[in-house]
């Protein structure tokens, strides 16, 4: 069979068409890995595992076509900006990831650590999240501070509950601020979080940690601002 140099020249421009374009597709690859950065909120403390709002957030992308693996979570209750940032360091992870979440400082404020030493190391760790994503900050998504003083934990603990609040909020105001001046995303579920003041469903059998249920508001939030980037 003969072909035309010109018929030959488009098949092979069209091949390499098809071939960029699988290469750019994030679901081209067997599967999407994600890496979940935090404290008790971010491993889902008083929750089954599946509720948790990493492992909510990888189901619901998996519903949107994205195939997503398990998150790789590095996370603990009672976790501080330093001991998260320490822990990290001990993992000694040479591997990048298709998206990071970043969700810290409540028990900065819990322990009424120094606002100002927040700053430095929570903009410490967004760099070193936008690392993991290879540098990609679009792939970087920080979650804001829920409001553990509306809870029947927060209202029993003798603290004055809206000294909590205000104090949430001044760690969340740097929080946006470090995370909007490093162009990454900022996904605010703090006024979501104060409806556990008069919804019991919102907050786990422990009384302080959110439920299941509030999990999925998190992470409908959170998957949005993944597919918005991804598709």
């Amino acid at each position: 069979m003969k072909f035309s140099l010109g018929f030959l020249s488009l098949c092979l421009l069209l091949s390499c068409s098809k071939n960029a374009i699988q290469k750019m597709s994030p679901t081209n690859k067997s599967s999407l890995t994600y890496l979940a950065l935090g404290d008790s909120y971010t491993i889902g403390e008083a929750v089954p595992q599946k509720e948790s709002f990493p492992y909510q957030v990888s189901s619901m992308l998996n519903e949107q076509g994205l195939k997503f693996a398990a998150p790789k979570i590095i996370a603990k209750t009672g976790w501080t900006t330093d001991e998260l940032q320490a822990a990290i360091k001990a993992e000694k992870i040479t591997e990048t990831y298709d998206i990071v979440t970043l969700l810290i400082g409540v028990n900065n404020q819990y322990r009424g650590n120094s606002q100002a030493e927040y700053r430095v190391q929570f903009a410490a760790l967004l760099q070193t999240a936008i690392g993991f994503a290879g540098g990609n900050k679009k792939h970087v998504f920080v979650i804001s501070i829920p409001d553990w003083g509306v809870t029947p934990f927060g209202k029993g603990s003798g603290r004055n509950t809206a000294t909590i609040a205000q104090e949430i909020d001044t760690f969340n105001a740097i929080c946006k601020e470090e995370t909007l001046a490093k162009g990454v995303s900022y996904i605010d579920i703090t006024p979501g979080s104060r409806n556990a003041a008069t919804d019991a469903s919102l907050v786990a059998s422990d009384g302080l940690h959110p439920s299941g249920k509030m999990y999925s508001e998190w992470a409908v939030k959170v998957s949005n601002a993944v597919v918005a980037v991804f598709k």
